[in-house]
């Protein structure tokens, strides 16, 4: 065991002072999100930008700069698995690409975000894109400002994507979303024309949405969410940040006539919850204390949602439970009925209610339609109808209007393009990994209907939660795994587990 040096002592000091303010925007952020008054945004923006500039300067600062040479120095020959090797790998990359931009583009996207926010809610209440399109171009025009500033081999979509996926390239995605797409749009037509039909009345049955908060919290409660280090709120799109990995928030939104909507995006948030809670204490405030990437983070979030909270040993566990959450409305169902009705394949407009079949063909269709912004290949007033015909492509239906259409999502007005594909990203982790799950624990299934969720809680946080960011995705599941990421496993999923359901 080393001794710690005054370099890195001092390197970590800086580092929690930065993680401490972004932090904070944090906070700020997340009230914007569930409590604030709509008055408050011009203000928000305001305070948002100002807390991420000085983040941005400090840790961007010649000083800090120095202080990591120095630290290069002092861990070459240490253990690359160590704490301290793996904070000054890890920051530096992180250093050298916010060094690339300049503290005003980063203020700047910080003020237009919290202003387009507002703009979203108000364009998606009223299914009225023109309102957004205006913050949206700024968005745009901010985001080819940081992939320039950052640099580019291929196309102008690597830099973008490289700051939620490291080491990710655009064409690598576009090779898995295309074996992707060749085999699911098939599928979807295959089970819309000869599967067996699956009866899901019961997922639109009234319950009351205080039910629901309380059975979500349930199941939260066990899987593992500690509320003692966290909470759920409510906002207008399900979320997860974190303040500290004592200080998780999970937000979720109830519909009394569709309990779905409830309880997945519960399980969802409490995925990555669940994520920010493992992380090793001894990361905290130094900028490791996160997940590997956004794609790591969702296979959490996206194993829990959809590998345990769809799968039939969870409802032969929870159904009991649920019928006795909603006295008399649920005791005419059994497991087999409801397991098939959360596993109905149905195209819609709607990807955070998609299921396990389409839900990809809504992330390959914003990708696509990132990538044309970015590249001028689409005119911002034509986005509405270039979505509309790529939904009636790849699923066979067309919106209603843009609020169930282009305007569904926040990340935009948020200022994050490049983030969707780690969405799916997440989906083909989350089958690898779990995958790997079943060779270590090959009881797995019988020890989720008894309700044990500790076991496989134990293993994700072994393996994957308490390293945070040491490992890039690529070490990460070379390490947890023994491969590199494909499609395999999560085609091989599919298929078993639909083709059982619709009887191919």
């Amino acid at each position: 065991m080393h001794e710690e040096p005054e370099a890195l002592r001092q390197l970590r000091t800086r580092l929690g002072e930065v993680w401490d303010i972004r932090r904070a925007a944090a906070v700020l952020e997340w009230d914007q999100l569930t409590n604030m008054p709509p008055g408050g945004a011009a203000a928000r923006a305001e305070q948002l930008a100002t807390l991420q500039k000085t983040a941005h300067t400090w840790f961007t600062s010649d000083e800090m700069g120095q202080l990591l040479e120095t630290c290069r120095g002092l861990v070459a020959g240490w253990d690359y698995e160590s704490d301290a090797a793996s904070l000054v790998r890890v920051i530096t990359r992180d250093y050298n690409k916010a060094r690339k931009i300049p503290p005003a583009l980063v203020a700047e996207l910080a003020r237009v975000s919290a202003l387009a926010y507002e703009a979203w809610v108000r364009a998606r209440a009223n299914a009225d894109f023109p309102l957004f399109q205006p913050h949206l171009e700024r968005i745009v025009d901010l985001n080819i400002q940081i992939a320039e500033a950052l640099g580019y081999q291929d196309r102008i979509y690597d830099a973008l994507l490289d700051q939620y996926e490291p080491d990710m390239k655009t064409a690598q995605v576009a090779a898995l979303f295309d074996a992707l797409k060749a085999d699911l749009v098939p599928l979807v037509r295959q089970i819309a024309e000869k599967g067996r039909a699956v009866d899901a009345a019961v997922l639109s049955r009234p319950l009351s949405v205080d039910g629901q908060w309380e059975f979500g919290v349930m199941v939260l409660r066990d899987i593992g969410f500690d509320f003692e280090r966290g909470r759920q709120d409510r906002s207008v799109h399900p979320f997860t940040t974190a303040f500290s990995v004592n200080d998780v928030r999970l937000t979720t939104r109830l519909d009394p006539n569709y309990f779905p909507q409830a309880l997945f995006g519960t399980i969802h948030e409490g995925g990555h919850g669940l994520y920010e809670q493992g992380v090793a204490p001894e990361l905290e405030r130094t900028g490791l204390d996160d997940g590997a990437s956004l794609g790591i983070h969702e296979s959490q979030s996206r194993l829990w949602e959809n590998l345990v909270g769809r799968s039939r040993p969870f409802w032969q566990h929870y159904l009991p439970r649920m019928q006795q959450t909603f006295p008399g409305q649920l005791d005419d169902v059994d497991v087999e009925t409801i397991y098939r009705a959360v596993n109905r394949v149905q195209p819609s407009f709607i990807r955070v209610e998609a299921d396990e079949v389409t839900y990809n063909l809504h992330i390959m269709l914003r990708f696509e339609l990132e990538n044309d912004m970015l590249e001028g290949k689409v005119h911002l007033s034509d986005l509405p109808a270039a979505w509309n015909a790529k939904m009636r492509d790849y699923l066979g239906v067309v919106p209603t209007d843009d609020a169930v259409g282009v305007l569904q999502d926040v990340h935009w007005s948020g200022g994050m393009l490049g983030y969707f594909p780690t969405y799916a990203l997440g989906n083909l982790y989350s089958a690898q990994i779990m995958d790997q799950v079943r060779q270590d624990i090959p009881d797995l299934a019988d020890r989720l209907a008894r309700g044990e969720f500790g076991v496989l809680l134990g293993w994700l946080r072994e393996k994957i939660h308490r390293h945070g960011r040491k490992y890039t995705p690529t070490e990460l599941m070379q390490r947890v795994t023994g491969r590199e990421l494909s499609a395999a496993s999560y085609l091989a999923y599919i298929h078993t587990k639909f083709g059982e359901i619709y009887g191919f």
